[in-house]
């Protein structure tokens, strides 16, 4: 079950169930504040984090741009090793083809390292309903199937739960008791999931990063799973962005660098496995068949533009979520679909055509650009949330009352004057409203904002009435001005009216 694909409802409406949940806030705030933290120190430790920011751009904006090149030279290697690779369109050809290779296969059950294109296409409900059980090994993924969830968190899927919320699943799926000690609780899960890892006939994954010069596919990891599932089961199938491709291993050290601090604040995840084929005859272990679904899913319409391009730079490190005010205060879940945080705000759209069902949650964004100052290869997402709200207007799905409020501000603004006795007649007209130096009132346009802050009021006295006093003072000083400044500035204007360019060091170049 994947809630993202059937959560009703607007942003505003889910955001509002999440700020009245008292457990979720805590539980999100607590985690990305260590998360930011962790960051934070691992980055300054670094060095000269901005260096390798800015080379991580350039390798993903390189990549990106010649993808085709890219994609075709992984597939040409990667079938060299004797890996299937197949390419799907959209998310029903990607569920189709992992169809087709459990049936072949006549699986009975799958075990699955953690992935988000997984949860993009919904596999594990097609899996189910075909009456194969589809089980999660990642100890977040696990718990969120557990509680019938979609993640809330691109790194870490169970941000939103705590503790006792967790050995509340657990202890059910036990049927006994578990204390809410986090050692305890992993143990369970470990223990349980040692026989899935024996009996499971398909092995699936994601794929962080495919390197085109060799074929072989790359996973980051901090719990071991990911290479149980990789190495117990005679099938694996990976799926596959279309974009998680680098062009070789040097540029893989740029990646293995920013994204674990980026991420969890790492300087190195824990486990990292590169893969290239299934498993030979010296071989001790691995997969005796090997898959690669090559999954578009609305990907290639970004290429091409200008606006949304340098959304497939993204390498799924969550960082963003992590320092985004929006996200920090309602969760994950709000956003409605399989990304959330500022990334997801982008990419469902744009993934989905911008489509009125994902036009709102563009606007569930402060545009602090917090997200790019921690992006590790820099995607500007506010400006890309400008423009998707953009689009929606010229598209018409605009609120008309919105429109509305635009006219008469634009009217408002381009008369001074006008402005000014609208000033004057705003502060007349707030007196009955003010409450202890602040408006409370939550009724219509200030309901919003009033729920839970306070709206300010129009000051006595404006900072326009303060610089008409300003200037005069500013007029009645004596101006006393170093000759030899004077003596440059007069320069400079001779030189304007003569058509001369003035250089920053007052020397003066030649005629322009």
């Amino acid at each position: 079950m994947n809630p993202a694909s059937s959560t009703r409802g607007t942003v505003k409406e889910r955001a509002d169930i999440a700020l009245n949940d008292d457990f979720l806030r805590n539980a999100v705030r607590f985690t990305t504040d260590r998360l930011r933290s962790g960051k934070k120190v691992a980055s300054t430790e670094h060095g000269n984090w901005e260096e390798w920011r800015e080379r991580g751009r350039q390798i993903r904006l390189h990549t990106i741009a010649h993808l085709d090149y890219y994609l075709n030279l992984f597939v040409e290697n990667a079938r060299s090793h004797g890996v299937h690779v197949h390419f799907a369109d959209n998310a029903v050809e990607a569920t189709d083809i992992v169809m087709t290779i459990a049936k072949h296969k006549e699986a009975q059950s799958v075990i699955k390292s953690k992935s988000m294109v997984s949860e993009e296409v919904h596999i594990n409900r097609a899996l189910e309903l075909s009456g194969i059980e589809a089980i999660e090994s990642d100890l977040g993924e696990y718990i969120i199937q557990l509680a019938g969830e979609g993640p809330s968190h691109i790194v870490i899927p169970a941000i939103h739960k705590n503790r006792y919320q967790i050995a509340e699943l657990l202890s059910e799926d036990a049927g006994e008791t578990l204390e809410p000690d986090t050692t305890i609780l992993a143990g369970y899960v470990r223990r349980k999931l040692r026989q899935k890892f024996l009996e499971a006939d398909i092995g699936m994954t994601g794929c962080n990063f495919a390197i085109a010069e060799t074929g072989s596919m790359v996973l980051f990891e901090n719990e071991g799973n990911a290479r149980m599932v990789t190495t117990v089961p005679k099938t694996q199938i990976t799926l596959m962005g279309m974009e998680r491709i680098v062009p070789s291993w040097a540029d893989l050290e740029v990646m293995a660098t920013l994204l674990p601090r980026s991420a969890t604040g790492q300087r190195l995840t824990m486990y990292m496995s590169g893969i290239s084929g299934p498993k030979r005859t010296a071989d001790a272990d691995g997969p005796e068949e090997m898959h690669i679904i090559i999954v578009d899913n609305g990907r290639s319409q970004q290429l091409g533009d200008p606006e949304f391009q340098e959304l497939l730079n993204c390498i799924r490190c969550g960082a963003c979520l992590n320092v985004c005010p929006v996200y920090r205060q309602i969760g994950g879940h709000s956003y409605g679909g399989t990304y959330s945080g500022p990334i997801g705000a982008v990419l469902t759209p744009a993934l989905n055509k911008n489509v009125a069902e994902w036009d709102d949650i563009a606007s569930a964004s402060s545009l602090c650009g917090a997200c790019y100052e921690a992006c590790p290869v820099k995607i500007p997402l506010h400006d890309m949330l400008v423009s998707l709200r953009r689009r929606k207007v010229e598209r018409g799905h605009g609120d008309k009352l919105e429109a509305l409020g635009m006219k008469g501000f634009a009217t408002l603004m381009a008369n001074s004057k006008r402005f000014a006795l609208a000033m004057r007649l705003g502060k007349i007209a707030q007196k009955p409203l003010v409450h202890n130096k602040g408006i409370t009132l939550k009724l219509g346009p200030l309901k919003g904002w009033n729920t839970y802050r306070v709206a300010p009021t129009l000051a006595d006295h404006s900072f326009r009435d303060q610089w008409k006093e300003i200037s005069t003072d500013t007029a009645r000083q004596p101006k006393i001005i170093d000759p030899v400044v004077q003596k440059r500035m007069e320069q400079v204007l001779a030189d304007r009216q003569n058509g001369k360019h003035t250089s920053r060091t007052g020397g003066v170049s030649h005629d322009q």
